[in-house]
């Protein structure tokens, strides 16, 4: 059985620094990233977290590859909802030039087969982006609906 894969691509009305600084920055990774915040150094090797507002637990992992503007890469170990046991798993960017805007493409791999981590990612990464894009280009991000949902049970219970 083959190991499963996310693979994504977007297209932003940005350029590729633009992109690329909204990725790896914190302040601006939690406008688009419903509050959520990538944290690093960003030098190869420098540990990764991604902070998690609404969960006691970070994600965690390592810088592998950094060429800015063109190239990001880290190791993601999510450490809530019974995914600790499961290995890192490994989120690349390619940022892509294309006239007067950026071509984005995101492949996570290295999931095992029956991944959990896996669905969660399959799920969230098109919310995230799609944030990422309206942020970039309207200045406007997107709420989580899963955020609101969990709200709303959490009242009527």
């Amino acid at each position: 059985m083959s190991k499963p894969e996310f693979v994504y691509v977007i297209y932003i009305a940005s350029t590729p620094e633009k992109v690329f600084a909204a990725l790896t920055d914190a302040k601006m990774s939690e406008q688009y990233w419903a509050g959520n915040r990538v944290v690093s150094d960003w030098k190869i090797g420098a540990a990764f977290a991604l902070k998690l507002k609404r969960e006691e637990t970070d994600i965690t992992g390592k810088v592998l590859e950094y060429d800015p503007p063109r190239r990001l890469a880290y190791s993601f170990h999510p450490q809530h909802d019974g995914m600790g046991g499961e290995p890192p798993s490994r989120v690349t960017f390619e940022i892509e030039p294309q006239k007067d805007q950026v071509k984005l493409t995101i492949v996570h791999d290295g999931f095992e087969p029956g991944s959990k981590a896996f669905e969660h990612v399959s799920r969230g990464w098109p919310f995230v982006l799609s944030s990422l894009k309206s942020y970039l280009e309207a200045g406007r991000v997107l709420r989580a609906h899963w955020y609101e949902d969990e709200r709303a049970r959490q009242g009527a219970a």
